[in-house]
Order: C-alpha cells, then structure tokens, then sequence
C-alpha cells in the first residue's frame, strides 16, 4: 500500500523522524523545495570558485607576460633596481598570498547546508520503493519499457538514462524478479545500442541479462548474449564459465529432447505460459482477483449490460426533504446497482479541500469546516456521525494504490470501539488524476474515477448487519498525477432507527 494516511480531529497520528517519501507526493513535494535550496547553496560555492579561479587566473597572465620578457635578457632586466625589488617582494610575499587564495576553502557554506539537510533525504529504502512503484504501474496499466523510458505518459515527457533503467532492472534482480530484471536491463541495453553515453558498460547490463533469462528458461537465448559479452571481454570470469555451463545445458536438453521425440516436445510448447503469469504466480499473487484488478484499473474488464445501465439516472436530491437541503438539493449521479454505489458531485468546495489538506497536518487542532463536511455526509446518507470514525485524508504517491479489501471487518473487530462494524463508507475525491487512481470493486467490475470535488458513498453491510462481500475495492495505483482522498467509516451504533435491520440476510 502506497501511500500516507493522516487522521483528522483533536487527535493525530504520531510521524516518526523518517517517513517513506515515495508513498506521498505531499512528502516528495518537501524534498524538491530541500533540492532547490541544496541548488541556490550549490552555485554560491560555484560563484566562489570562479571568482577565486578567476584571480588566479589573472595573476597568472600577468606573470606570464612578465617571466616571457624577463628570460629574453635577464641581466637586462634585474639591471633595473625596481625589478630586482618587485623580483623579491613577489617571490616572498605576494606567491604566498596567492598561495593562501588557492588554498582558500569556498566549501563551507555549502558543505555546512548539505550536512544539515542530509538528515531529511530518501534513504535506500525510498528509492527502492519507487522502483517498485515503477515496476506495479508498468504492470497494471500493460506499460513496455521502451514507453516509460521515453516517457509517453499524459502530461509532461520526462526521459529515462541507461541509469535509470539499469537502476530498474537491479532492484527486480535484488527481489529474484528476474520477468522485469529482463525488461529493464533490455532496454538499457538497446538504449546503449542506439549511441547513449552512460557510466554503465554493455558487459555489465549483459551480465545481469544473461542470468534474468537463464533464470527464465531460455538457455540458448542467454549463451547467445554470453558470447557477445565475451567479444566486449574475452577475460570475462564469469561468461566464460558460464559459457561452458550453458553449452553444457543445451547439449543435454538437445539429447533429452531427441529422446522424448518431437510430439513431446511439441506439446510442452502449447503448455508454455506467459512470464508475467510465472512471475505473479512466484510472488504467490491471487491470479484471479489481481488481473481483473489490473482489468478494471486500465478500464477494461466486465461491463454493466445496458438493461442494468438503463436503471441508473442522475437526480436533485434533497433525502426525504432535508431542511438543509431542500434550497440546495445535490446532485446525485448512480454509478453501480449491486452494490449501490452512488456519486455527489459540487459537494465539497476548494476552500473545504485546501482546509482539509491543511489540517491533514501535525499537531494542528480540528477546525468548524470538519464539523460542516460531517454535517453534510449526515444529512445526505441520513446516518448519526456521532459513531463514525474521525475523518482521514490519503495522500497517494509514485505508484500509489489499497489492495483489494473490505471496509467491514469480522463482527468483534471494533470491540474496542463499541461502535459496531462499519456500517458504510463515505469517500471524497479532492483532486483530478489525470491518469489512473480508480476505485475498483474487482468482484462485480465497478469502477469509479477520480473527479475533483465529488464524493462517492456506499453500504458495506446489508439491513440485516451481515458484511456485503460485493464491496470488496481497491485504489489502483496512480500513473500520472497527485490523488488526493479522504474518507469517512460510518458505524452501526446509533443508525438503529435511521437504517432498521432487516428479516432477510441479504436486506
């Protein structure tokens, strides 16, 4: 789960010294602000060198006309008195000035600046997050290698290096994932092939290569890149080993197979499968559930028949004649039937938005506009607040998603509370995404898609009380853009009259 929650109301959750900066784009914003005074702190200390380079510089121009002219005829020139004099005084003085100048330490500033704001960079486990943040949307939105590294996403086109991509393919190696070792070391290599100056070498990319597709099956593919690592470098230890090792290999699968006959071989091809379905299966992955996730995420999947979609409509909508709401009814849009999920649009204001992001901050008290926004979810879903959950606000980052789950819990999971199970879920969107962050139900195929200002609400349990297991959802992850969420858990206590039970399990 990608991304940093927050609590509102008297009580906050306590922030430790280091938050993983990947999950937040609120977090990540802090360090391009820390990156750009790390930059003005950077050209001071370049604006020093050069003033002190460029004093060096003119000094020795001037002694270097000087010395030219003096070594034509050097009896000539110390003959004058005041060049004898000058001889010395630069020899003992002014050398040992400019000797102080080139040892001057222009370093402080910025050295003191970094030191200070070290203790608030991403550490090994940020950037190792974000790769495999990378790595998630390539996967769930059906993304080549050669699009993310050439940037061809919504928005602005930011290119990756051969670092990047090799960066890439080390972290799914370090993890034995070697289905995205192979993309990304692929297309560092080919991004190498095409003329790309980079620090890292072919031998090197190719080395991890070979292992990712042995690793995968393919031994002849993996000997055919050895033997092009060792026309780069015939000293390779280990691709000469290897070399040996996978001739070895294929001699003995060539005899294996000559045994078994052709039709055996023949059928074992039709058995092959995918490498991304040999991948999610290694990283024990519920296949079914997660590729109708990824389905629904990328906008694919089941669709509602038109007979259903013909039953959902767009509506004014006051709840019973709501005083509060009989001058300003909402406009409620249906946006599935089973489960009933349904959309508010124009609910929260700008203002609203930018108090709630504001609030989602620490040490900071609740304010009179969370008492309104609680007000109007009460008077639209008709349900008491005065059981539910304080209001929390999600922040999703690089990748960020919620695995498929439920609301609900089991019937003693809110013991503590006595508040009783959560009754139903009420979810604001307080920011467009300009690609990705759906709300998914994987098991009747919703979809419901950010929109700025909107909230959606559902039912978790049935009148009866027993979990809804339809409303099982998940975030997908956010491929381009800033989601912004914030949700409130409504609890059964306290709706005994306002949602009475019902006589059937499924009411």
């Amino acid at each position: 789960m990608a991304l940093y929650w927050l609590v509102l109301g008297l009580f906050f959750q306590t922030l430790h010294a280091h938050v993983d900066f990947f999950t937040s784009i609120g977090q990540m914003t802090d360090l391009l602000y820390t990156e750009k005074d790390l930059v003005t702190s950077l050209k001071d200390y370049i604006r020093a060198e050069e003033s002190k380079l460029q004093q060096v510089k003119q000094w020795a121009e001037k002694l270097d006309s000087l010395t030219a002219t003096a070594v034509q005829d050097p009896e000539g020139f110390l003959g004058h008195p005041v060049n004898a004099f000058k001889l010395m005084k630069r020899l003992n003085s002014e050398w040992a000035d400019l000797e102080s100048l080139v040892l001057k330490d222009t370093t402080d500033g910025f050295i003191s600046n970094l030191t200070v704001q070290r203790q608030y960079f991403p550490t090994d486990e940020d950037q190792t997050g974000a790769a495999k943040a990378l790595l998630r949307l390539q996967d769930t939105y059906k993304l080549s290698a050669n699009v993310l590294s050439a940037g061809d996403l919504p928005g602005e086109c930011v290119r990756m290096t051969v670092e990047d991509c090799f960066e890439l393919g080390k972290v799914a190696y370090s993890e034995a994932d070697y289905y995205h070792t192979e993309l990304w070391m692929t297309q560092a290599l080919k991004q190498l092939d095409e003329g790309e100056s980079s620090s890292v070498d072919k031998v090197t990319v190719m080395d991890y290569l070979s292992y990712a597709i042995y690793q995968q099956g393919e031994i002849d593919r993996a000997l055919e890149l050895t033997k092009r690592m060792l026309k780069l470098d015939p000293s390779h230890q280990r691709a000469n080993s290897n070399l040996k090792y996978f001739e070895f290999q294929l001699e003995k699968q060539r005899k294996a197979e000559e045994a078994e006959g052709k039709k055996e071989v023949q059928e074992k091809e039709k058995k092959k499968v995918d490498k991304r379905d040999v991948q999610m299966k290694r990283s024990k992955d519920p296949l079914p559930e997660r590729k109708r996730y990824e389905q629904l995420c990328r906008g694919e999947g089941v669709k509602m028949t038109r007979r259903r979609s013909s039953r959902l409509f767009c509506r004014y909508y006051d709840n019973g004649r709501n005083p509060r709401l009989i001058l300003a009814p909402v406009k409620e849009e249906d946006e599935w039937d089973r489960p009933r999920i349904v959309r508010y649009h124009d609910i929260i204001s700008d203002y609203e938005i930018s108090k709630v992001k504001e609030l989602a901050k620490p040490r900071v008290s609740s304010h009179p506009v969370i008492e309104t926004i609680n007000q109007r979810i009460e008077d639209l879903t008709g349900l008491e607040m005065d059981t539910a959950e304080e209001l929390q606000v999600a922040n999703y980052g690089v990748g960020g998603q919620y695995e498929p789950h439920f609301d609900f819990g089991r019937p003693d999971a809110f013991k503590e509370l006595g508040t009783g199970n959560r009754i139903a879920t009420w979810l604001f969107y307080m920011s467009d995404v300009p690609a990705g962050g759906a709300t998914v139900f994987p098991d009747v195929g919703a979809a419901v898609w950010p929109k700025k200002g909107t909230a959606v609400f559902w039912y978790n349990l049935f009148a009866s009380g027993e979990g809804d297991y339809s409303t099982r959802h998940a975030a997908c992850p956010v491929l381009v853009g800033n989601k912004w969420v914030s949700n409130k858990w409504i609890h059964e206590r306290g709706q005994e009259f306002r949602r009475p039970c019902g006589l059937s399990e499924t009411e």
